[in-house]
């Protein structure tokens, strides 16, 4: 195995070296590297104290962000590398941190505090990989493996349950036995977690590339019931529809599956459904219907990652998504398509007939998505066509309504309005000359 090493990290380990030190990247980097993945950052360990790594990088820009914790941030144009003596744990009370860290001279004690087998192993060019816990072996079985006793390592911090299956779902491997147990066993210590590291770890979840597998195992090992708990009524919900072969549950990981790794779009697929248990009528004949489900799933959607301290430029995409994704459904013509356009942009309208046609591809296995194809088609052409949708395209704007004689205020927009309604049925109408004249006929001045 070849381990070719930025400059930018080979320059920290030279010169540790090069102060009688020992050095070498650590974890993750190793981990992904063996797998052929290029690292997304790298880690370098070390038996130099943090005073001592600040001196030697004295000419470098350094950050004392972990200091207490003997992690110095080495800074250069190429990247940032978190340098961090070898340590070992103290005891952990809080299910989150060690109460304290001891420094220590031995790499050993650094791998062994270390989470999983898979990211417990060090290199360096001298030395070659170092792995006292088998874990290429454990990266060869595709296993996560708890380093040590698993017990010890859920009790230690309790975020390893979703870090467990966070790896799982990206790397798509299995969890091995005793530390699915464990997890299992430790999963609802998972509620004293900060909600913005589980949140963190769930949306890694959903943008790996199978993210039904992540969330199976989130339900198996107990922690779905805990951090979306909304969830846990779509599992095995009957939805006594001929147009649907799959309980809600199956459904909506089948629409997870079929979108494309967007974590708004992934999110909105997570949602789409999640009230249709709580919207389910049966009518006459036996059928089941979700009148409102979409209105209802958006709210609900909002609330939860509201709960979980999500940004509100995402909540309220991902609302937006579910709140119209049933307009897959309406006989839309050119009109109530640029409406469409208009409420999305020209890029969010495709994340919309994304999610669409995986919803429609996940009801039955006779669903044809023809009708949606179609639609996408003619959005392009609109677009591509550069036919009004919005106001801003019209050939006349609020300035121009003004200098016609109309006061500032409510009555400049209500006017725009019109106009758009009248250019959306009839875009030939887009001229300003034209526009001037519905606006004097609809609109008298004083």
């Amino acid at each position: 195995m070849v381990f070719n090493i930025p400059i930018y990290v080979e320059i920290i380990i030279d010169r540790l070296e090069e102060k009688g030190f020992d050095a070498y990247i650590v974890g993750g980097s190793v981990r992904d590297i063996l797998i052929g993945r290029d690292p997304s950052d790298f880690d370098v360990t070390t038996d130099a104290l943090p005073e001592e790594i600040e001196e030697i990088f004295k000419d470098f820009t350094t950050l004392e962000v972990g200091k207490k914790f003997g992690t110095v941030v080495v800074v250069q144009d190429e990247g940032i590398v978190e340098v961090t003596t070898f340590r070992a744990d103290g005891e952990y009370i809080d299910g989150r941190r060690p109460e304290k860290v001891y420094f220590s001279k031995n790499i050993l004690d650094d791998l062994s505090r270390r989470d999983f087998t898979i990211n417990a192993m060090a290199y360096n060019k001298k030395i070659g990989v170092i792995d006292y816990f088998n874990g290429k072996e454990d990266l060869e079985k595709k296993t996560i493996r708890a380093v040590g006793n698993p017990h010890e390592r859920m009790r230690e911090d309790y975020l390893r349950i979703m870090r467990a299956i966070r790896f799982a779902a990206q790397l798509e491997f299995s969890i091995d036995d005793s530390t699915f147990e464990s997890c299992k066993l430790y999963s609802e210590h998972i509620a004293t977690i900060s909600i913005e590291r589980i949140r963190e770890e769930f949306f890694k979840i959903l943008l790996s590339k199978t993210p039904s597998y992540g969330i199976r195992l989130m339900k198996d090992i107990g922690v779905l019931d805990i951090i979306l708990p909304e969830m846990i009524k779509a599992i095995g919900f009957d939805q006594h529809n001929p147009h649907h072969d799959k309980d809600v549950f199956e459904h909506i990981l089948c629409v997870l599956d079929k979108t494309s790794p967007n974590l708004h779009l992934r999110l909105a697929a997570l949602f789409h459904d999640i009230g249709k248990p709580y919207t389910l009528t049966i009518d006459e004949k036996g059928v089941g219907h979700f009148y409102g489900h979409d209105k209802l799933g958006a709210k609900m959607a909002k609330e939860i990652l509201q709960r979980w301290k999500a940004p509100n430029e995402l909540v309220e995409k991902v609302r937006l998504l579910i709140y119209k994704h049933m307009t897959q459904h309406a006989n839309l013509k050119e009109k109530g398509l640029k409406k469409l356009l208009s409420i999305f942009g020209e890029d969010e309208i495709f994340t919309l007939l994304e999610l669409q046609k995986a919803d429609r591809s996940c009801s039955n296995e006779e669903a044809d998505i023809k009708d949606l194809l179609e639609r996408e088609g003619k959005i392009k052409d609109i677009i591509e066509n550069k036919e009004v949708y919005e106001k801003n395209q019209l050939a006349i704007n609020g300035y121009d309504v003004i200098e016609l004689g109309y006061k500032q205020g409510k009555i400049i927009g209500e006017i725009l309005d019109y106009l758009l309604e009248k250019v959306l049925e009839k875009p030939e109408l887009n001229d300003k000359k034209k526009l001037i004249e519905i606006i004097k006929e609809k609109f008298k001045l004083n």
